[in-house]
């Protein structure tokens, strides 16, 4: 399987797009809601699942398809297709603040692995599956449940990450304990499992949750600060209740939370 060859360019810095450059009939597939902007002469067309199956036959579109369904996604995604003579760009942007992550395959050994809502967009030909855990535990707890996504092939593949990223090389052997919900990928090689957090003072008063994430080396991990689940939780905490701000009714009134803070979070 060989994917297309794109060029790329990232820019910004918190809310970050990456623009691709295609040579004619080159495509890349993008995640729908992604799309930014694009020069005349790029065809859009929703395909089944990745692309990476529409010349299998009909069977080979369901199952491309059917492997999206399992990992929470759309059936559909979106090609982008250079139907002009010279080369022309897409661009495609993160859905919440963070950093977009450029992954070559080829040079991850053909397959990486991610967490299910961090895939952006990738060169047409690239296989974007599954990967089902193999421990109870990890499944149960890992807070990814039983699936993540894995992609395939040898091209270009974009993953978002929110807040902002670190990149940790581990040796073989060497284990980095993570927030389950600050994944946002690592190498196929990585050993990937849950551990119990321990204590009671620790289950009950920690606030961080009673399981983190083991990743074993050799390969290469990525972590995000920002999770959008804890983004999320933040901005469901500072909904006011029943309509009214906490201040409204006092005595202070707004002026409360100029004296006293704000301390909704």
């Amino acid at each position: 399987m060989n994917a297309h060859e794109i060029d790329y360019e990232i820019y910004g810095e918190e809310m970050q797009y990456v623009e691709i450059e295609l040579d004619p009939q080159e495509a890349v597939v993008a995640e729908a809601g992604s799309f930014m902007m694009m020069d005349t002469d790029i065809k859009m067309d929703t395909i089944f699942g990745d692309g990476s199956g529409q010349d299998s036959g009909v069977l080979g579109k369901l199952f491309s398809a059917g492997k999206r369904l399992l990992t929470g996604e759309s059936l559909f995604m979106t090609a982008f297709l250079n139907i002009g003579q010279g080369k022309k760009k897409a661009s495609f942007a993160s859905p919440y603040p963070g950093k977009i992550l450029p992954i070559d395959l080829s040079e991850k050994g053909g397959k990486f692995i991610c967490q299910k809502d961090a895939f952006l967009c990738a060169a047409k030909g690239v296989s974007v599956g599954i990967e089902f855990s193999k421990r109870l535990g990890r499944g149960l707890f890992g807070g990814e449940g039983f699936i993540m996504q894995k992609l395939e092939g040898d091209g270009m593949a974009f993953v978002h990450a929110g807040g902002t990223m670190a990149r940790k090389e581990l040796a073989a052997g060497e284990v980095l304990k993570v927030d389950t919900g600050c994944i946002v990928g690592f190498s196929h090689t990585v050993d990937y499992d849950i551990e119990f957090v321990g204590g009671i003072k620790n289950t009950v008063f920690g606030g961080e949750g009673l399981f983190f994430a083991t990743l074993k080396g050799p390969g290469t991990v990525y972590v995000q600060s920002l999770p959008f689940s804890r983004l999320a939780g933040r901005v469901l905490a500072s909904i006011p209740r029943g309509g009214k701000d906490k201040g409204e009714g006092s005595i202070l009134g707004g002026l409360g939370d100029i004296v006293m803070g704000d301390n909704r979070f």
